[in-house]
């Protein structure tokens, strides 16, 4: 299903582009924000279905961001997808050990992009209750 409000969190202007292009491409609908702070306060703002997150963001890192949408009754339930250059093993470990849902590795691979945001759109939500 499309339609739905996805927020990129991304700093890098021609990453979040080619996040937007596709996702718009594919029906989605989109909001943006350069770092952490902005990502969480309008997440708080206009809850998304999905969070695209880049762990490497100016002033607060996308794993801190992660933490306070967490710690946040009106944003813990959103699904957030780690979308990083950081590929490595252990990175990966590190990365989905803090809590996000999905991960997904830059350079992006058009056709698993899409298919993780749909996977995580589609997913039942948290507590095993059916949507």
């Amino acid at each position: 299903m499309a339609g739905e409000l996805i927020l990129i969190v991304e700093d890098n202007e021609k990453n979040r582009k080619l996040e937007r292009d596709i996702l718009q491409f594919h029906g989605y609908r989109t909001v943006e924000a350069e770092t952490g702070e902005d990502g969480v306060a309008l997440a708080q703002v206009t809850p998304p279905a999905l969070i695209l997150m880049d762990i490497q963001l100016p002033g607060m890192s996308g794993i801190d961001a992660l933490r306070v949408l967490r710690a946040d009754e009106r944003t813990r339930g959103i699904p957030v997808i780690a979308v990083t250059a950081s590929a490595m093993t252990q990175d990966r470990q590190k990365i989905m050990s803090a809590g996000f849902d999905a991960y997904q590795a830059k350079p992006i691979d058009v056709n698993q992009f899409v298919a993780a945001v749909r996977a995580m759109l589609t997913r039942p939500p948290a507590g095993g209750g059916a949507a």
